[in-house]
């Protein structure tokens, strides 16, 4: 289950390009069109908005989309300032971690439609990116059964979704994040292996870059190698694990799914060879027992997925953690909004109706 956080995220930690939102720069235009419209006919309906999605999920980007309607709801004034609508509107809405049922309201926003019809875009995408993130991470934590699940889809997306996938991540269940920008909503640090480019700077040799950089950061992190750079798990585990000593943490096996590990090569016939297998894993660990390394974890990364995950668990593979990337930010989880209400009777379009649910709080 996610971590439902207690206190809302103040607005100021999300950076909104605040101006921009106001002028419907990032909306469809169509919202910004009708925004325009109702403010030159003087026209203020009093509406109920309600959003809601449609699968079984965990509510993420509440926080931000509140943020959203705060600090860009309202209207430009005669002399080009903007007026704050936020006062104007009493908006009511679940927690992130939220456990959410398919159509369940999520969140309400009733007031004057000219203050914020030009959001809709803004806070539904930002309700439908972290959800999904959230979603898929407390997938892949469940199905590790509480063993570490490092958030490794950085490099798989643009840069700037960092901060908030890192922050649902969190929520979700993850352990480590990679990057500063995706710890930096709860005061955290990115984390890492020794990467295959320092063992390349090094010649190719992965017990020296392993060393250099222990003896650099160890005291800082947990000091975790990337021991398939030869494709050699096993002889290159050992290796480092007597290289470091205390120093190493653990050892991250992410064999190619294209190649198969040196040291199954007398072994192909009975199961898929390639990539990081069950036998792989099963075979670095018996070495480092055998060599009195009880204490060095192992850590799976390469194309782990939940379902993926679940088979390693069921086989009882001795992993500690594992690493996923790409497969967290892959999916949907949209999110709906509809008016209901108009000065209190139902005005939704047909097959939409007003649907209150009492596990909505008022937010300040």
């Amino acid at each position: 289950m996610a971590t439902q956080t207690q206190a809302r995220l103040d607005p100021a930690i999300f950076r909104l390009p605040v101006d921009r939102i106001r002028r419907g720069y990032y909306s469809d235009a169509y919202f910004v069109y009708t925004k325009q419209l109702l403010e030159a006919e003087d026209h203020h309906p009093h509406v109920t908005m309600q959003v809601f999605q449609k699968r079984d999920s965990v509510l993420g980007g509440i926080d931000e989309a509140i943020a959203v309607l705060k600090l860009c709801s309202g209207r430009e004034g005669d002399d080009g300032t903007w007026v704050s609508g936020w006062n104007d509107l009493e908006v009511l809405a679940l927690r992130e971690g939220d456990q959410i049922a398919p159509h369940e309201t999520v969140m309400t926003i009733e007031g004057d439609y000219s203050l914020f019809a030009h959001l809709e875009t803004v806070y539904l995408g930002t309700l439908a990116r972290r959800s999904l993130i959230m979603r898929n991470v407390l997938e892949v934590v469940q199905a590790a059964r509480g063993k570490q699940i490092f958030f490794f889809p950085a490099r798989h997306d643009h840069w700037l979704v960092q901060t908030g996938d890192g922050w649902s991540a969190h929520v979700a269940g993850a352990i480590g994040v990679s990057t500063d920008a995706q710890a930096s909503w709860w005061g955290g640090r990115g984390i890492g292996t020794v990467p295959h480019a320092l063992i390349a700077a090094y010649g190719g040799d992965t017990v020296t870059a392993a060393r250099v950089f222990a003896d650099r950061y160890h005291g800082e992190m947990n000091i975790t190698v990337l021991v398939d750079f030869e494709n050699d798990s096993v002889r290159t585990a050992l290796e480092v694990a007597e290289a470091l000593g205390p120093k190493l943490w653990g050892v991250r096996l992410d064999t190619s799914e294209d190649l198969v590990d040196h040291s199954l090569w007398t072994e192909m016939g009975g199961f898929k060879p390639t990539g990081v297998n069950p036998r792989l894993v099963e075979k670095v660990r018996v070495a480092l027992d055998e060599a009195g390394y009880l204490d060095i974890r192992i850590v799976a990364s390469g194309g782990f997925t939940a379902e993926r995950i679940r088979e390693f668990e069921s086989k009882g593979i001795p992993v500690d953690a594992y690493g996923v990337g790409s497969s967290l930010i892959r999916g949907d989880n949209d999110f709906t909004a509809d008016v209901v209400l108009v000065d209190g009777h139902p005005r939704g379009k047909v097959g939409r109706r007003y649907s209150p649910n009492p596990r909505l709080e008022k937010v300040e």
